[in-house]
């Protein structure tokens, strides 16, 4: 199954603040907030920390990265062939460095393909029913490509 992935982070190259995996068939999504970090870039204070709440339980249950990295193993386990889809390369990138939990250390997961699509025209800005929110834009992205593909 593929898994529609969406991260926000602190500005370019910056710290991991929420994730989420929209599934393509059912209703089990994952999303997670992490701590934030000490200083904020304004532009991510102004458009991200404002939605955070938009998903129920999640501004007083912030978890740490292993927590999360734990979870989302534990959430992809029962798929032998997840397929990961992101629309922007830092969002694979950041899941990926989720996943590490130290030095030669990784979560127990199984194998992993990942797909970049890129998707001119579409924003999640745009598309999104709480922009910058990661688990409204994962769901958004999802229903951009399934949507992209019934009209093929």
């Amino acid at each position: 199954m593929r898994y529609f992935l969406d991260t926000e982070f602190n500005g370019f190259g910056g710290e991991l603040i929420s994730i989420a995996l929209a599934p393509e068939y059912g209703d089990q999504e994952y999303y997670a907030v992490l701590p934030l970090p000490e200083k904020i870039e304004p532009w991510v204070d102004r458009h991200v920390i404002p939605y955070l709440h938009t998903v129920p339980d999640t501004m007083d249950n912030r978890i740490d990265a292993e927590t999360a990295a734990h979870e989302i193993a534990a959430f992809l386990a029962g798929d032998s062939e997840p397929v990961i889809v992101a629309d922007w390369p830092e969002d694979i990138a950041l899941f990926c460095r989720l996943l590490m939990t130290g030095p030669g250390h990784i979560v127990d997961v199984g194998p992993l393909t990942f797909r970049f699509h890129r998707s001119p025209g579409f924003s999640t800005a745009g598309n999104s029913r709480v922009p910058h929110n990661a688990l409204h834009d994962a769901r958004a992205l999802r229903d951009f490509v399934l949507n992209e593909i019934s009209a093929d």
